[in-house]
């Protein structure tokens, strides 16, 4: 299993016993340092346990409960994966652990004993003590789980002022010592900086730093590489387990990343509708699940896309729709005296997209893929090259003709949640841009319900608003108004990467589907490789602004020839378990 975990061979049989056997032994080992408490913690009886956790739902819910007798056990350094799509009750799972439900979320039967203590049974004061010592979280998005206004040492230090623990100076070495630990670069700067300022993995980083601050027992990981690249995902994946081996913590890891799954679960839950259809070790349950009949384990199983690239037909020789030639794009951060920091998002960045043809932009987070997908659209100005739709050169035109070649290229965004107005209705968020266009509002209503159906959404949503739709559903909206306007191109910015496993398979189906049928170009800039195999013709590969690699996409998996692509490779979680990994020269 180790050899799995690193993403280097085979599992070899025997190997997850001989790791538990390991565990075990280390326990026994004489604790020292910052570890003591820790050990000295760790007994026979598991470190959280809940038995027949019911949560009723409010009337007005699509069912009656959000999870239904379900009993589970974790022990000292074992990790437990729940897992499920979306809807499906593994957070709050979590959130009942931490005495964070929301309000309209009720227990109704069931214990959870954490530190021997029934946390559902406690006060928000006895709880308050509780989080932090005995149990942390990292939460699905730190932007939204830290305070923008404080520095990062400064809420560091809040978690030891709340529990009158160390004094001043104990407390910033202390600080220092956990951003150390997480493997942060340069420490003493970084505390200094506010969350904005530092990239999504670093945020990731502090979070956990912030969740070990006081060495709990158990650790809840709420889907905590979902939008992360790969490389950052794999990071934060051995941060984990690292700090699992070398505290002896217990982890319970949320998420619908069947290849994050692989690479560091002991034991494996399924749920399904606030169900547990499933629950076993993690060879079993991923290798010959119990029950193969069981919906939802063979569907999660069967939508986690392969490394091996989709068989996709070949595509006429045709002009390009879309062509890029030097694009160029630097962002500066001005300080009182002048420009302080200039930042190369894109650097002579070429490349062309064919009618019916798909182009991937793949690479890590701030390597420039989506400051080249924007300028395409200019919702982001280049500072340089030329961006061409067929003969109109887009890189060229004022504000007001490009206003009116807008509709020729189309975004379909990463979260639709935040992209679709909360006060229009589907109905006018799909027509507006028809309207806008010249078209009469009963013919853009009328066009509307026809993409609705394109989309595989009912009629009678076009009368709802997006909070009364899931994050797929959403997703299908947004599609559904970027088609609106029978755009040459469609831009997907991530337009998966916050979606379960099947509902991913259900868009990626969908775009494809429509491709066919209208004959669209798509530029679909993605992190997620496994996506990148099964739906792009072609990707460009970029690093720090440069286009590293460019070519036909079986080609670039069979034998990337770049170190990067070799490296963005290796490191997709479950590689070697849900698809091949490339062949190294």
């Amino acid at each position: 299993m180790d050899q799995l975990l690193s993403g280097t061979g085979d599992l070899p049989d025997g190997a997850r016993a001989e790791r538990r056997w390991r565990r075990s032994e280390r326990h026994l080992e004489p604790p020292s340092g910052s570890g003591a408490r820790v050990m000295e913690k760790a007994t026979a009886m598991p470190d959280l346990s809940i038995e027949g956790l019911t949560l009723a739902l409010p009337a007005l819910a699509d069912r009656s409960h959000a999870v239904q007798d379900i009993s589970l056990k974790i022990g000292a350094g074992e990790t437990l994966c729940v897992v499920g799509e979306s809807g499906s009750g593994k957070s709050m799972i979590a959130h009942s652990a931490m005495g964070l439900l929301p309000k309209a979320v009720k227990p109704v039967r069931g214990v959870i004993r954490l530190a021997g203590l029934d946390v559902l049974s406690l006060d928000e004061e006895a709880m308050e003590d509780l989080r932090g010592r005995e149990i942390g979280m990292i939460f699905q998005e730190p932007m939204t789980s830290v305070n923008p206004v404080m520095r990062i040492q400064d809420q560091l230090l809040e978690t030891f002022e709340a529990h009158n623990l160390l004094d001043k100076g104990a407390r910033k070495a202390r600080v220092i010592e956990l951003l150390t630990e997480v493997g942060l670069p340069d420490p003493p700067r970084l505390a200094k900086a506010y969350p904005h300022e530092r990239s999504g993995g670093q945020r990731q980083r502090v979070m956990i730093a912030m969740a070990l601050a006081l060495e709990p027992k158990l650790l809840i990981a709420d889907e905590p590489t979902t939008g992360l690249d790969v490389t950052t995902q794999a990071q934060i994946l051995t941060l984990v387990d690292n700090l699992r081996e070398k505290r002896g913590t217990a982890v319970l890891f949320i998420t619908h990343d069947m290849g994050a799954v692989a690479e560091i679960a002991d034991r494996i839950a399924m749920l399904e509708k606030g169900v547990m259809v499933e629950e076993g070790e993690a060879d079993q349950v991923l290798g010959a699940p119990r029950h193969p009949y069981t919906r939802k384990t063979r569907k999660l199983l069967a939508a986690v896309p392969s490394l091996t690239p989709a068989q996709l037909p070949p595509l006429p020789d045709e002009a390009a729709v879309l062509s890029v030639k030097g694009l160029w794009k630097v962002y500066r951060k001005r300080g009182f005296f002048g420009v302080a920091r200039e930042v190369r998002a894109a650097a002579e960045v070429s490349f062309s997209l064919r009618r019916g043809e798909t182009l991937g932009i793949v690479g890590e987070s701030g390597s420039g893929k989506s400051t080249v997908g924007r300028c395409c659209l200019r919702l982001i100005e280049p500072d340089g090259g030329r961006i061409a739709l067929g003969d109109l050169v887009l890189s060229e035109l004022s504000a007001s003709e490009l206003r009116r070649q807008r509709k020729r290229i189309q975004m379909v965004f990463q979260d639709p949640f935040p992209s679709l107005s909360p006060r229009q209705t589907v109905a006018c968020i799909i027509s507006d841009g028809p309207v806008a266009h010249g078209v009469s509002r009963h013919t853009a209503f009328a066009k509307g319900r026809e993409l609705l159906a394109l989309v595989g959404l009912p009629e009678q949503a076009i009368d709802r608003y997006p909070h009364e739709f899931s994050g797929g559903q959403r997703q299908r909206v947004g599609i559904a108004r970027a088609l609106a306007l029978e755009p040459d191109v469609l831009m997907a910015d991530e337009a998966e990467s916050a979606l379960d496993v099947s509902l991913q398979a259900q868009i990626l189906k969908l775009i494809k589907d429509i491709q066919s049928r209208l004959g669209l170009a798509i530029l679909f800039v993605t992190h997620d490789l496994r996506v990148a195999a099964q739906i792009c013709d072609r990707i460009v590969v970029m690093q720090r602004g440069k286009v590293v690699e460019a070519g036909e996409t079986a080609s670039i998996f069979a034998a990337p020839q770049h170190e990067f692509s070799r490296q963005l490779l290796a490191a997709v979680p479950g590689g070697r378990r849900f698809g091949n990994l490339p062949t190294r020269p």
